[in-house]
Parts: C-alpha cells; sequence; structure tokens
C-alpha cells in the first residue's frame, strides 16, 4: 500500500476531499493529516472521521521532527492541501518529485510567499483578469515554482467578486485534485522513479 501524507493548515476541505477519494482505494491510502496550526478546522474533521491528525509547531517543522515523523511511519508521498509554510531543504530532498500540491491560480500568476486563498481571488478581482483557476504542481525548495502537472480555468465574469471567484476555484479542486494526485501516484510508481 502506498502511503500518502496530507498537510493542511486552515478548514480543510480538500483534505477531506482526498481522504474520502482515497479511502478503500486498492493501493493508496491516506496515512494522517499533518497541521501546523493548532486552531485549524481541519483538526475537529479528522477526529470525526477517525483520522489521525499530527498538530505540529515551528521548530518540529525547522528541527527535522516532522521529517523523521514521515520516515518513521512510511510515508512515499506529501500532498499540500492549503498547507501555508514553505516545506524545508531537507524534506524535499527526502521526497523528491512527491510532494504535491494545488495553487488557486494559474502559476506562474499569483503565486509566491503571502499569495493563498481569498488574497489571490481578492488580488485575480482587482486585477481584473478574465480568467483564473487551478495549479496542481510538485515542490521544489520555492513558493509555487515547481513543475506544473495540470491546470484548469474558469472565466472570471464582470459580476464575479472574490467569493464567487472562490467558489468557482473550489469547485475545480474538488473536479481534478484527487485524480490528479492518483495518476501522478500511479504513474511515479510505475516508472519506479
Amino acid at each position: 500500500m502506498i502511503k500518502v501524507a496530507i498537510f493542511a493548515s486552515g478548514n480543510g476541505s480538500n483534505a477531506i476531499n482526498l481522504y474520502n477519494y482515497f479511502h478503500n482505494h486498492p493501493t493508496i491510502s491516506i496515512d494522517g493529516i499533518y497541521c501546523n496550526n493548532p486552531k485549524a478546522g481541519i483538526i475537529e474533521k479528522s477526529k470525526s472521521l477517525d483520522i489521525r491528525c499530527i498538530v505540529f509547531g515551528k521548530e518540529n517543522w525547522l528541527s527535522g521532527d516532522i521529517g523523521q515523523t514521515l520516515i518513521n511511519n512510511q510515508i512515499d508521498f506529501i500532498v499540500l492541501a492549503g498547507f501555508l509554510w514553505l516545506v524545508p531543504k531537507d524534506i524535499i530532498k527526502q521526497f523528491n518529485n512527491r510532494i504535491i500540491n494545488i495553487h488557486p491560480a494559474l502559476l506562474p500568476n499569483y503565486g509566491g510567499k503571502g499569495m493563498y486563498g481569498m488574497n489571490v481571488h481578492k488580488k485575480v478581482i482587482a486585477d481584473k483578469q478574465n480568467e483564473s483557476g487551478i495549479t496542481i504542481h510538485l515542490v521544489n525548495e520555492e513558493y509555487d515554482k515547481g513543475e506544473i502537472l495540470l491546470q484548469e480555468r474558469v472565466e472570471i465574469l464582470e459580476s464575479d467578486t472574490a467569493d464567487t471567484l472562490a467558489a468557482k476555484i473550489h469547485q475545480l479542486e474538488y473536479d481534478y485534485f484527487s485524480e490528479t494526485v492518483e495518476n501522478y501516484i500511479k504513474d511515479y510508481t510505475k516508472k519506479g522513479r
């Protein structure tokens, strides 16, 4: 069984969607949720679904404790689902080409530090863009700079607000994220990279 760790910082709707998608999957299992925010909604949600949730702080993240926990738990892949911290170099090296992130915009536009969630949607609307979307990509040592696996677009109407755009983006995330993760993991393991 291929074991996946999900990292989340907030409400966790994408994390739960991933968990539901892979629940009872024949070859891929969600081993647990890793959360860096003790007030995040994902913590209660994971309890209600009986998913192991590991809550950690900056010290654990930067000291290598979490990297060691991932090794101890025999994790094969990491999926970032609304996780806001930059991944340390040792974890990037340890999981080279095995960390997948979703970003709520069409990278390379609207990426980088501070560009997450509603911050992205407000900026896209303020800039009067006519489209936005999602980017699913591999994670490297820079925010939102890894190899792009998939991009999907939505049209932005004149009547759209940051809130209505967020709803459109969430729908894209629900429609494409889990399947893209599954396809990448299958392809990666088949090639034995």
